[in-house]
């Protein structure tokens, strides 16, 4: 990479750390940014003291022609002119995960899906470490792969979450084991159909030979449809003669299959009968099942024990902002899901409780198909709190079959929530939407409604 000409789009923590590694590797690097807010330019000030070149508040069009690399960051559409014009020029167009697989030679365990991508994720790092494994768990969690090769910390094997942006600029990226959860509606505004998104889910797949393994859901339509594709040895979870969810308290691992390549290694013939320890395994909701299924044929394929497993599963209490128990206040229980930014993640919040429901949704919309929500908030649902800018869409869907009215801040939509509620109701923010026309990501979205929540706790104590 030495003096090559590198062009890096976009400068969040990826196209930073993307912007690091080149300048470390003599490249001649200039980063890119439409936005000049006040993070990306104390970003850009620590990359200029190393000789990076900035652009920020446009996009240069001649800084996509006269570079020989181009970097996207996971929140740049690769498909936009710019770089289709770089392309047919012969300049090739990359995202970081392809750039970091590159230098990596260790085995990759790679997850990704529509919903509960950060949860699995996370457990099967959890699991690894708990065997005995030194484990990296980073990519679109928030640890940047390309962060692990300077790291002076080597592991057994990498975790990495992966979302679809990702995945639409990868070429040669191979994981070792790739899980996929699940496949719905989501980022409709960045792909042109459903099959599109699919597809885009499907490349974790694309460079996978038969010695290489994929974990999938088997009671998911869109998944089964794209199985057929796949090179690699399949292991199905929460489907019967495979990883079989039971009841809400275990999983039972039926499936005899044994394979081994260097540096990775599945055992699971000597397994059948083996039931994991999911008594302790604080998550609510069948979905989570579904991400404990996935997460234990995942972490025994990278050479997990059952040990390490239950070990894990039993330490592990859920993440934040993930159907989040907030407080209970006069026998109303305050539910954090500001993670469910899709219609299917919303369904699943309201069908993980029995209690009757307040709900909190709205925020920019992905051209969502709310319409999907009929009738589970028909079952779940005996008010509804609307706001940001999909507010009046969503009330135009679902207010003939449930009241709905409008909050202008999360104080706001939480208070009324508060006065619309019971004894016995749950209170549950799970948006529906992207949380960009109000905040700058859905974690301070679910701040901003614990902070409301404390607000009303705390008014209320003696």
């Amino acid at each position: 990479m030495m003096n090559k000409h590198i062009t890096v789009v976009g400068l969040g923590i990826t196209g930073e750390a993307v912007a690091r590694f080149l300048i470390k590797r003599g490249a001649i690097v200039t980063v890119t940014d439409n936005s000049s807010g006040d993070q990306v330019k104390k970003a850009a000030e620590k990359l200029k003291s190393m000789g990076v070149l900035i652009e920020l508040g446009q996009h240069n069009p001649r800084l996509f022609y006269d570079t020989e690399l181009i970097i996207l960051s996971p929140g740049v559409p690769h498909t936009a002119k710019h770089f289709n014009e770089a392309r047919d020029r012969g300049i090739q167009v990359l995202g970081e995960i392809e750039l970091a697989c590159r230098f990596i030679s260790e085995p990759i365990i790679a997850v990704t899906g529509t919903n509960g991508k950060t949860t699995t994720t996370t457990l099967i790092g959890e699991m690894l470490k708990k065997s005995g494994k030194k484990t990296f768990v980073g990519g679109n969690i928030g640890n940047p792969l390309i962060d692990y090769i300077d790291s002076k910390q080597k592991a057994d094997c990498l975790v990495v979450e992966l979302s679809s942006f990702q995945l639409d600029t990868i070429e040669y990226f191979r994981p070792d084991v790739a899980v996929l959860l699940n496949i719905t509606d989501d980022h409709m505004d960045r792909y042109p159909n459903f099959k599109a998104y699919v597809d885009s889910k499907a490349r974790i797949f694309k460079n996978q030979a038969s010695d290489d393994v994929a974990v999938l859901n088997g009671f998911d339509h869109a998944i089964e449809e794209i199985s057929s594709r796949i090179k690699a040895k399949k292991i199905i979870f929460y489907q019967k003669d495979n990883a079989l969810i039971r009841s809400k308290d275990y999983a039972v691992i039926e499936k005899q299959m044994v394979l081994s390549k260097p540096g990775i290694s599945i055992n699971i013939g000597n397994l059948k009968g083996w039931t994991p320890d999911l008594s302790k395994f604080k998550p609510v909701g069948i979905h989570n099942l579904e991400n404990a299924s996935a997460a234990i044929l995942a972490a025994l394929a990278a050479g997990a024990t059952k040990e390490g497993i239950n070990s894990a599963l039993g330490n592990f209490k859920g993440l934040s902002h993930r159907l989040e128990k907030i407080a209970t206040i006069n026998g109303v229980d305050f539910i954090n899901d500001s993670k469910a930014t899709n219609t299917d993640a919303v369904a699943k919040a309201m069908e993980t409780f029995d209690q009757p429901q307040i709900v909190i949704m709205g925020g920019r919309d992905k051209d969502s198909d709310f319409q999907r929500l009929r009738s589970v908030v028909r079952k779940h649902v005996k008010h509804m709190i609307l706001m940001g800018e999909s507010a009046e869409k969503i009330k135009g869907i679902l207010s003939d079959i449930v009241g709905a009215e409008f909050a202008i801040s999360m104080k706001d939509a939480v208070l009324k929530a508060f006065e619309a509620s019971s004894p016995g109701d749950v209170v549950l923010l799970a948006p529906g939407c992207a949380s960009f026309d109000m905040y700058a990501n859905y974690k301070e979205r679910g701040d901003d409604f614990r902070s409301a929540v404390q607000l009303i706790d705390s008014r209320r104590s003696p």
